[in-house]
């Protein structure tokens, strides 16, 4: 990728996170003091994420490489895992930020077609991983709570079976027919960006396409890549389970891991209903607060731990960026 996109990129994440910071609503010293009674379980909660990360980038890995006549390396993908998502965390609506610059890393080396099936191709796997694991967690919650539930209960984790079976279903029928023209026929008819989207495709549309076969060819006939990389997205999703447990040791030694998973699971559904929002400013707080009052505990827990979970981003957020300036030396 040419320098000056690398700066671009660069620059919006470091604008979006100095705008974040200014509009924080805790002094420095109340920051500084939650930090101080975390102690060591602050700097675990921040390493835990590089084995996540190394996940991620391995689901990654295969996809880029499987069929491919030139193998790219794991730490060049680790890097741009990181700084992808540390620039989805800054920008608005997700995925307008960190995908676009992996396609745009990836190109040189193993071709434009290639590098945008298997961004999308991930960024579908990793969506998907989200609602396998919101499906597993209303089982895990009806296992363990079932035998207390109230009618408005019942009633909210029908609502997400509906949601999540939709979403499946969703990602199926992307997986086995492509989905790239279909979501840019569907962008086509927005305002404002729908004519020059629409020019895109015709003047695209045989790599457009060529896209799509991608996405198809590997549901379809390398089913060991697809699943392989499925579990190890839902894999880091059960690993990331640990950063709650890891923050409420800092207030109790009476948690549960399963609970965790519980609090992890509907945190991350309520906070990606407002996907808009970047970093899910507040959304993500807020739903820890309430599925911890859900589960019978004390909804300051949630909040805390949604404090020192955003103190976490932040440190990811300044290393991805880095990363994006940094370590492009032997790119072609």
């Amino acid at each position: 990728m040419p320098t000056r996109y690398r700066n671009i990129f660069l620059f919006i994440g470091v604008a979006a996170v100095v705008a974040m910071l200014w509009s924080f609503d805790m002094s420095w010293e109340e920051v500084v003091g939650h930090v101080r009674r975390a102690g060591i379980w602050f700097p675990a909660v921040v390493l835990l994420w590089l084995p996540i990360y190394m996940m991620n980038a391995r689901a990654w890995q295969i996809i880029i490489n499987d069929g491919s006549p030139r193998q790219l390396g794991y730490w060049r993908v680790l890097k741009y895992t990181i700084s992808g998502y540390a620039l989805n965390s800054v920008t608005p609506v997700g995925l307008l930020g960190g995908e676009p610059y992996r396609i745009m890393e990836l190109s040189p080396l193993v071709g434009r077609a290639r590098a945008a099936s298997s961004v999308i191709l991930y960024a579908m796997m990793h969506i998907f991983s989200h609602f396998c694991f919101w499906l597993f967690s209303v089982g895990l919650f009806l296992v363990r709570y079932g035998h207390s539930l109230s009618w408005p209960m019942v009633a909210v984790l029908l609502l997400i079976i509906a949601f999540c079976l939709a979403g499946v279903y969703f990602f199926q029928t992307g997986y086995r027919h492509g989905l790239a023209m279909r979501t840019l026929r569907l962008f086509s008819h927005w305002p404002l960006i729908g004519r020059r989207i629409e020019r895109y495709m015709q003047s695209h549309t045989e790599g457009i396409q060529e896209v799509d076969n991608q996405i198809a060819a590997l549901h379809a006939q390398r089913r060991t890549t697809f699943y392989g990389s499925l579990l190890l997205e839902f894999a880091a999703r059960m690993v990331g389970c640990l950063e709650i447990q890891f923050i409420l040791f800092i207030f109790t030694s009476d948690i549960s891991y399963w609970d965790c998973v519980l609090m992890q699971a509907f945190a991350s559904l309520f906070a990606n209903l407002f996907f808009f929002i970047p970093m899910q400013m507040g959304s993500k707080e807020g739903g820890l607060a309430i599925v911890t009052d859900s589960l019978h505990m004390n909804a300051a827990y949630g909040v805390l731990t949604g404090l020192i979970t955003r103190l976490r981003e932040l440190i990811w957020v300044a290393i991805g960026l880095a990363l994006i300036r940094f370590g492009n030396k032997n790119t072609p």
